[in-house]
């Protein structure tokens, strides 16, 4: 049976479960466009390249399935690059297919910069930020060659793929009988403990926990990767030990579940920093460990702690080496197998209730949320209005925050998970503009249910052309924009550092459009909020109505993030940052000593 390569591409995709698909069309892709209009898969038109990346990002961190983008040759899949940086350092499954120029018309060995029209090297570009990147040369090869990327996207650790496709190969006609087909290696991922190498590691670590006083485990996103939410829930809720989370891994234990102790970092609850720095046995799960999460000091991460290291990237595993006393390139969910089957053998853990006291009440002396945040005459402090959409959210809420400033530090320290709701962002890249794309694919992810985004007003111009996807789908996104006149954290940094300012507000060069006035162009319902009387009724309201909404949020111009790590800079011009345990507003000496069971650095 013939068939043309574009709907085979996509009849395919429709088979492997493949329900939406990002785009941009252009003349570069023009028989991809066709045949997806015509395959059955619904397909969601952005109104840029770089938000369609984006969205297919968000869809496929909610869904766990492969997001799809599709976008036209040169400056299409250019513009999609910071979507697929993101998907790549998360980790996220994600498929890029982009158009190219006939084959004829590829700069091959020529040495000139360009052939076609529009033509670039754009699976050059791909390749350092993909699993796999390839231009499809031969049609024949199509099978194998989509077969091949969708298998590399989700196993092993997952990530984006990219096929690039020229426009005769588009309209190649295939005999479908004919294409030869991937079969996937026998060892999925490079660099595995063995069965037998991997039985002994456990069983180290469980000698190392019972020989301990203050255990900790440490949930990645890595966890939801590989599957293993529902066997790590049981596994901590065996060891009856205190759990820290990620944030990308914040909805994968409610903070209401009595062994959660927050979410540690430069961001954080005192007394999440305090758990993770006094421990003496810590086992991470799924975590890679960047340097965001040892507080750029990896060497006074936990320093006081039995460390063990599970994660399927073995580069990653390496890439701390002393620093880690049991490393473990292992699939996650194998490991904790392994450790449930090595418990059933041995006697039950102790519970080590002084430690979960201790951990409790640094939970109660230090809340995140503090009495001087309400109530506040220059507008309504983050730490509030995350708490109100909290108290405000439905059971299976969904939200998706923006990746830098305000948007991602506050709110995220300040949300509280309840069981079954969902939180994400793409913090690793921490890219502006990702909020309202990322809103919209989340939303669709979610069966179009009403979705909740935060961000700062100065990230959310940047990409604030896909309002109109979302009045044009007539999604209920509802889009919390904190109002502190530009980019506040850049203001802040430059400010503590330089003592001056340069294009962060409108004193230094940057100026936002009244976010009214878009509402209005872009048809979008839109609300303002100036303070936090009735906070939680309006944002009730809010949520319950149908369509989508800009909110307004007035909010205190240069709200601190806090508690948070503070860097030195030294005469040399370095930075060095204090170790995660002692967060500014710095406490008192005493204060800090009393609270440190494995001896504090020098001050």
């Amino acid at each position: 049976m013939t068939v043309k390569l574009s709907d085979w591409v996509f009849a395919y995709l429709k088979r492997e479960g493949v329900r939406h698909v990002f785009e941009l069309p252009g003349g570069g892709a023009m028989h991809l466009n066709d045949s997806l209009g015509a395959s059955g898969i619904e397909y969601i038109c952005m109104v840029h390249e770089q938000a369609a990346a984006m969205a297919a990002e968000s869809y496929a961190k909610f869904t766990g399935e492969i997001g799809v983008c599709l976008v036209t040759t040169g400056p299409g899949g250019t513009n999609a690059m910071t979507g697929v940086a993101a998907a790549w350092v998360d980790s996220t499954p994600m498929l890029v297919l982009s158009g190219q120029v006939k084959r004829a018309d590829l700069v091959g060995s020529t040495g000139v910069r360009q052939m076609g029209v529009q033509e670039i090297d754009v699976v050059a570009m791909a390749r350092p930020i993909t699993k796999h990147a390839c231009t499809v040369l031969d049609p024949q090869q199509i099978r194998y060659e989509l077969e091949r990327a969708l298998w590399l996207a989700r196993h092993g650790r997952p990530g984006p793929v990219w096929l690039d496709i020229p426009i005769d190969v588009q309209g190649a006609i295939l005999d479908e009988t004919s294409l030869r087909g991937f079969t996937p290696p026998e060892a999925e991922v490079e660099g595995l403990t063995s069965v037998s190498a991997l039985a002994a590691s456990v069983a180290r670590t469980l000698d190392a926990l019972e020989r301990s006083a203050r255990p900790v485990v440490l949930i990645g996103n890595g966890v939801r990767l590989g599957g293993a939410r529902a066997a790590m829930r049981a596994l901590i809720e065996r060891l009856g030990v205190p759990v820290l989370t990620t944030w990308l891994a914040h909805d994968l234990v409610p903070d209401d579940h009595p062994l959660m102790m927050g979410r540690p970092g430069p961001v954080a609850p005192r007394g999440a920093n305090f758990t993770l720095q006094n421990a003496d046995w810590l086992l991470t799960l799924g975590v890679r460990l960047g340097t965001v999460v040892t507080g750029y000091a990896p060497q006074h991460y936990a320093r006081g702690a039995h460390k063990t290291m599970v994660d399927v990237d073995a580069a990653e595993v390496r890439k701390l080496g002393a620093h880690i006393d049991e490393p473990v390139c292992a699939d996650v969910g194998a490991y904790i197998a392994e450790m449930h089957r090595q418990l059933d053998a041995r006697t039950p853990v102790a519970r080590h209730e002084d430690w979960h006291q201790r951990g409790q009440a640094w939970k109660a002396k230090y809340p995140v949320i503090l009495p001087e945040y309400r109530n506040r005459s220059d507008g309504v402090s983050t730490y509030v209005l995350a708490e109100a959409i909290a108290a405000a959210a439905s059971p299976n809420q969904l939200v998706v925050v923006g990746s830098s400033g305000a948007g991602i530090e506050v709110f995220y320290l300040a949300l509280s998970l309840k069981e079954g709701q969902r939180l994400y962002s793409s913090p690793a890249l921490g890219s502006m503009g990702n909020a309202i794309p990322a809103v919209i694919g989340g939303c669709i992810a979610n069966d179009k249910r009403c979705t909740v985004t935060v961000d700062g007003d100065g990230g959310f111009q940047l990409n604030v052309q896909e309002l109109e996807v979302a009045r044009r789908l007539d999604l209920p996104v509802k889009m919390f924009v904190l109002n502190n006149d530009g980019y506040a954290s850049i203001r802040t940094s430059q400010m503590r550092y330089f003592g001056r300012l340069a294009g962060a507000d409108a004193t230094s060069g940057v100026t936002q459009p009244p976010l009214d006035g878009i509402a209005q162009a872009f048809g979008v319902r839109y609300e303002r909020i100036a303070d936090d009387r009735n906070l939680e009724a309006t944002v009730r309201a809010i949520l319950e109505a149908p369509g989508p909404c800009i909110i307004d949020v007035i909010t205190p111009r240069d709200e601190p993030r806090a508690p948070s790590l503070s860097s030195v800079r030294k005469p040399d011009g370095s930075m060095v940052s204090r170790p995660l345990e002692d967060l500014w507003p710095f406490l008192p000496r005493e204060e800090f000593h009393e609270n440190m069971i494995v001896p504090p650095l020098p001050d």
